[in-house]
């Protein structure tokens, strides 16, 4: 009698109703972990704030980890094994981590997908293998560097009287290649070599920029007009803060960062502008929610996502700045 209240019970649900209630099921078994190296910056906070969008959407379930070392690295995916999630989207601490991390998940069970910094194997080569979402560095760079130059112009300023700030950080790829592209397109430009100087950090944020900054204004006083570039945001608002500190103005200033964190849109909102001219917001959106869509569609329905995804940006400035992050969703 049950049987035949639970036939009659389906037929009156209909087939489509019963898939509906089918993939709801599957999605609830679903877990993902997001694994981020730096959880305290808004950049990464956004990746989670996407990447729970879409569990929302779907039904499944995101555990969010974040793991400043290897150490913690290793321990978070074990944890995650132990939980019983299927996958894993991990931005490292350190790429040369590669190996040790894709032989983890595969004794783990778990598909694993990277997300802005790609793993590279023992001779620095990126493991081409695991499926990657990254940020066209070299372009945004370039895009930097183009941005830069066409400022100096519309300023009408001699380019042997700018200096230029490049915040390095070499230990990470995407810096290399993000300082790289935007040496490029200065050079492209007509900007002398010999005027850029590189002031390189210990860590990739304000702090660290701002002391790198210091050391290269202090040895060229001589410099009438000052330009900056590096990793991120938080590169150039160093540089923009250690101009001040050594009474350069902001009439005298033109940083460009990337990224478009919280920290760049505040320097626009200012009621006063200042060094900080324009930041090429990269989308965390993608970054989040379509990395974990493309997970749960691996785990829930085998469609393996692309091995390699890149994506662009757009340059914000202080009187267009909101309506570039309505155009790449990030409002």
């Amino acid at each position: 009698m049950r049987f035949l209240n639970s036939v009659a019970l389906a037929a009156g649900l209909g087939l489509s109703t019963i898939a509906g209630l089918a993939t709801s099921a599957m999605a609830e078994d679903v877990k993902i972990g997001f694994v981020v190296k730096q959880p305290e910056e808004p950049w990464f906070q956004d990746e989670w704030k996407f990447a729970d969008q879409a569990g929302a959407e779907k039904g499944f379930k995101v555990v969010k980890i974040g793991a400043a070392d290897g150490e913690q690295l290793m321990a978070a995916i074990d944890n995650l094994a132990a939980q019983g999630a299927q996958g894993f989207i991990v931005c490292t601490p350190d790429v040369n981590l590669g190996p040790a991390i894709v032989a983890r998940a595969e004794a783990a069970g778990l598909k694993l997908m990277t997300v802005d910094d790609r793993l590279v194997d023992a001779s620095g080569a990126e493991i081409e293998d695991v499926v990657h979402m990254g940020i066209s560095a070299r372009k945004i760079g370039e895009a930097v560097g183009g941005a830069l130059a066409a400022e100096i112009a519309a300023r009408g300023w001699d380019m042997a009287e700018v200096g230029a700030l490049k915040i390095s950080y070499d230990q990470l790829p995407t810096a290399v290649d993000r300082t790289g592209g935007a040496v490029d397109a200065l050079l492209a430009a007509g900007f002398p070599e010999a005027n850029i100087h590189d002031a390189p950090q210990t860590r990739t944020d304000t702090e660290a920029a701002l002391n790198a900054a210091t050391v290269v204004l202090n040895q060229h006083p001589e410099v009438k007009h000052w330009i900056a570039f590096g990793l991120n945001d938080e590169a150039v608002l160093g540089a923009v803060r250690a101009a001040e500190s050594a009474g350069v103005s902001a009439a005298d200033m033109i940083g460009v960062g990337i990224g478009g964190a919280a920290s760049a849109i505040n320097e626009f909102e200012k009621p006063d502008a200042t060094g900080f001219f324009g930041t090429v917001v990269i989308s965390p959106k993608r970054h989040g929610y379509e990395t974990a869509m493309n997970m749960y569609e691996w785990i829930a329905n085998g469609i393996v996502p692309e091995k390699l995804i890149l994506t662009a940006g757009a340059l914000a400035k202080r009187d267009d700045y909101q309506q570039v992050l309505v155009d790449l969703g990030v409002n």
